[in-house]
């Protein structure tokens, strides 16, 4: 009876710590996704196909073509090839199940939008971000609204 019990609590434990690792080896995969993803840098070309797809959800290659032949002209092979590449890439996936295959978005609009700002501060204003919204707001006029939006947000690294 007493090795039955004994036997009860190891068990126990066991599956205490095996939940422990899980949700530590879980996160710890989350954050390298994540950084993963965050050094992903999408080019021109892929970010547009990233519009069509952030917009519908999810959509086959014909569904991209259609959409950038509104104001480009490419041919459906290289939106197929840039489809692939980004696949490869890991911004986006792919189901594979139906004879059609269906392309998801696996990076935010937000994630790429900050890796697109952080290649231009970096590239284009030597790491200044000063210098990126003043660009910004002279050449283009924020209305009343945006600047009580980006005062409002300012305030927040006021000491």
């Amino acid at each position: 009876m007493r090795n039955a019990k004994l036997n009860k609590n190891i068990f126990k434990n066991i599956s205490f710590f095996s939940c422990i690792y899980e949700t530590h080896r879980t996160s710890l995969y989350e954050d390298i996704r994540i950084e993963k993803i965050m050094e992903l840098k999408p080019t021109e070309s892929e970010l547009e196909i990233l519009q069509v797809i952030w917009k519908k959800g999810q959509c086959t290659v014909r569904d991209v073509h259609e959409e950038l032949a509104k104001n480009k002209d490419a041919g459906y092979t290289t939106t197929l090839k840039l489809m692939q590449i980004m696949h490869d890439k890991g911004l986006v996936e792919r189901d594979t199940t139906a004879k059609t295959h269906l392309y998801k978005a696996l990076i935010s609009r937000e994630q790429a939008q900050s890796s697109a700002i952080d290649k231009i501060i970096n590239t284009v204003f030597k790491g200044s971000t000063a210098d990126l919204v003043i660009q910004a707001l002279g050449q283009h006029r924020a209305s009343n609204d945006e600047l009580d939006e980006i005062r409002k947000y300012l305030k927040q690294f006021e000491g």
